[in-house]
């Protein structure tokens, strides 16, 4: 290879570099709609109802896990095995629970703008969840979303988090590769999620974990909110 046809080579590559996109994941509940606490008191009725009376505290620490797992995680708290069948059944039922107790979502502060600024500069960028449709449907049409955005749900992968399956499902359909993607979430479920794909994560308070449990967990940078992280899209390289 001659100097000229070097130097040729080595600027296509590091135009080809250049012109990759850099990618915002998205979390659902907690990070832009303000439904944590929510999900908190339907799995505390569902439980209850199953014979499975847990502390509240204790549901929250668990929140943003898959819903199988958190069932039989807490099951094994209070010395109960649970058939599919029997998770299965408390699941659905919290979901019916969830959508009595809050039918209108709420945004947490910026969600709305984030997204809508995002769409209008083109940022790639898409929403994964542990949740379910007709569950997040309230909330997806709260944030504004529509069927521009990539959003993946827990009825399109094999595992939720913390396995990275939702993130790595959305990443594909984002056509990026998982280095060139930022999760943003609220708790540690998320973030461990976001190791284990491949892919540097950033941490908000808003869905009530602490910033050290997020930077314990993997979090590259945490933000008080959407509305922080909106501000602050430079000191992520979205100039």
């Amino acid at each position: 290879m001659t100097k000229e046809s070097h130097v040729k080579h080595s600027c296509e590559g590091a135009a080809r570099l250049a012109s990759v996109a850099q990618a915002l994941i998205f979390d659902l509940d907690g990070t832009l709609i303000d439904t944590v606490y929510a999900h908190v008191f339907a799995w505390q009725r569902a439980l209850a109802e199953a014979d499975m009376p847990v502390d509240g505290w204790r549901i929250h620490r668990r929140i943003g896990m898959s819903g199988g797992l958190f069932a039989r995680a807490v099951a094994r708290e209070v010395g109960r095995q649970l058939t599919p069948e029997e998770a299965e059944a408390v699941q659905r039922r919290h979901g019916e629970i969830f959508r009595e107790l809050l039918p209108e979502r709420r945004p947490l502060p910026g969600a709305v703008e984030l997204l809508a600024e995002l769409r209008r500069r083109g940022i790639v960028h898409g929403i994964a969840t542990s949740g379910r449709h007709p569950e997040i449907d309230a909330s997806l049409a709260a944030l504004g979303v529509g069927a521009e955005t990539v959003v993946i749900d827990r009825g399109d992968v094999p595992r939720a988090k913390p396995a990275p399956d939702l993130f790595l499902a959305c990443q594909q359909a984002l056509g990026v590769t998982p280095t060139d993607c930022y999760v943003v979430g609220d708790a540690v479920w998320d973030l461990l999620a976001a190791r284990r794909a491949g892919m540097l994560s950033i941490g908000l308070l808003s869905g009530g974990y602490g910033a050290d449990e997020l930077l314990g967990a993997g979090a590259f940078r945490v933000y008080e909110d959407a509305a922080e992280l909106h501000r602050s899209l430079d000191e992520l390289g979205f100039d």
